[in-house]
């Protein structure tokens, strides 16, 4: 099998293998298009998003710089996502982003990684393992998220987790490597941050917008 065939196929592959490079290449000059973009410019950065992201739903912001291993072509986002500057989506793998989601600055998404023997290492073998998501997921800042990592619907990754498994939805997670400290519930519904509490109901049907 070619190095792309082993790619397609999930098995390790040599990465810079002339053949996928030039696609990769390609996917990364579009990215840098992007990140020279101004902030304010948003119908040029929608429509350069459109061409490399596998998928952008509606209302979502990438703040620049944005660093991805294949421009974002793997990248897949649902709606109404925010993702701020400096993050690096290691995308050799496809990583997947449920509506609403946030992320914090400096955040990383790996999907691929090297092998622990030394001779695969030298002859640049990796292996990519796809990340996901759910949705309304708060990604805290410089959160690094390894190869293929589930994370569940609603949960918060606090600042500076090395998430190495899968977190559960509905929790408050945190630590090297990320554990769960909590789950999400009542604590919630009264405090904002910490013991700072909230003036109004978050589920109530009026709130001060």
């Amino acid at each position: 099998m070619t190095p792309p065939e082993r790619r397609a196929a999930g098995l390790p592959y040599v990465y810079n293998d002339p053949s996928i490079l030039k696609e990769q290449y390609g996917y990364q000059d579009m990215l840098a298009e992007y990140n020279r973009t101004m902030p304010s410019d948003h119908d040029k950065r929608r429509e350069i998003l459109n061409r490399i992201m596998g998928d952008v739903g509606e209302d979502c912001t990438i703040d620049t710089p944005v660093h991805a291993n294949w421009g974002l072509h793997h990248v897949h986002f649902g709606s109404h996502i925010y993702c701020n500057a400096m993050v690096s989506f290691v995308d050799d793998g496809d990583i997947y982003v449920g509506d609403y989601c946030m992320i914090g600055p400096g955040a990383v998404f790996a999907t691929a990684g090297h092998t622990d023997h030394p001779r695969l290492r030298t002859l640049r073998y990796v292996y990519n393992l796809p990340i996901h998501i759910g949705k309304n997921v708060w990604i805290g800042s410089g959160v690094q998220i390894m190869p293929g990592v589930t994370i569940g619907d609603n949960s918060v990754i606090g600042a500076g987790s090395v998430v190495t498994k899968d977190i559960p939805a509905n929790v408050v997670a945190v630590g090297i490597p990320c554990r769960v400290l909590r789950e999400i519930g009542e604590h919630d519904r009264m405090y904002y941050y910490q013991n700072r509490e909230l003036d109004f109901d978050p589920e109530g049907e009026e709130l001060p917008l």
